[in-house]
């Protein structure tokens, strides 16, 4: 079992408060510590006149406090902070390092305004070697009742996914959820498809049952692994992003892979998490390859 503590990110704000009740939340479920970091860096500014003292004893009271009302609803709870002065993507990436999971807050949610990841939080979510869940100001206790999936996307081979979908059975596990995995698809040109994929399209029976036979062998190992997670496989037609949203209605928590890149213009995520991060109503877990897989 691992040690590592689930670690939140919290600077004063509704949606960082929210982020450290989930994480306090899972950590109890988990049986880990709580790590909880405030990362700040002096801005000097002219309307205000606080020296670095000055801020750092703001951050440490914001820390304080936060802590304060965590500690409270899980007493037994072994909780640590961390101050940290500096940029902040560099001191939460290095955070997450040596956590099982960082958690952000995001602002809002919906078609218009959706997941305002910020600058610091995508690069935190492209940089960081671990799970990274996004919690909106709002989110409940509640929200994780039992009846509530934890959905996971599955893509590509085993191996591709295998990161998310045990970070996916593992929640599921702690929390004696169902879990639900999703696996779009789409129909691509024929040409596509090589001669040798063609054949094994044909043996299974076609696309549909291809990708239903996929599905069931990446989920296997897992199935083994956990047992007792009820698991309803779920395959259909379709963009993954939109497969997905269409059952975030009924999720406590949405768990998909993380494919990133760095442009000229910064790092992008994926186009699936990406929306899904935008319109999901419920916390969001971006998983990068590894970042949970190890055995």
């Amino acid at each position: 079992m691992s040690t590592r503590p689930i670690t939140a990110a919290v600077d004063g704000t509704p949606e960082s408060l929210a982020a450290l009740a989930w994480a306090g939340r899972e950590a109890v479920r988990r049986d880990v510590p709580l790590r909880v970091v405030h990362a700040w860096q002096w801005q000097p500014h002219e309307a205000i006149v606080v020296d670095r003292d000055g801020q750092a004893g703001w951050a440490r009271d914001a820390l304080a406090e936060a802590v304060r009302g965590v500690t409270e609803r899980h007493p037994g709870l072994e909780v640590s902070t961390d101050l940290v002065e500096g940029p902040p993507v560099e001191s939460l990436t290095a955070a997450a390092e040596h956590a099982e999971t960082l958690v952000l807050g995001s602002r809002g949610h919906g078609a218009v305004v959706g997941f305002l990841l910020g600058s610091v939080g995508q690069q935190v979510l492209v940089d960081s070697p671990r799970p990274v869940v996004f919690v909106r100001a709002g989110d409940e206790a509640s929200a994780e009742a039992a009846g509530r999936e934890v959905v996971v996307g599955q893509d590509g081979t085993p191996e591709d996914s295998a990161a998310a979908l045990r970070f996916a059975f593992e929640t599921a596990a702690a929390r004696g959820a169902s879990l639900r995995a999703v696996r779009a698809w789409t129909l691509p040109p024929l040409y596509a498809y090589s001669p040798g994929s063609l054949k094994l399209l044909d043996e299974a029976g076609g696309l549909e049952p291809y990708e239903k036979k996929a599905l069931a062998a990446a989920l296997q190992p897992w199935r083994e692994r956990f047992p007792d997670v009820p698991v309803t496989e779920h395959v259909e037609i379709g963009s993954a992003g939109q497969v997905l949203l269409s059952v975030a209605g009924h999720a406590q928590l949405m768990v998909v892979g993380r494919r990133a890149r760095r442009t000229a213009v910064g790092a992008r995520i994926g186009s699936v998490a990406h929306g899904v991060l935008h319109h999901a109503p419920c916390p969001v877990a971006v998983v990068p390859p590894g970042g949970s897989a190890e055995v």
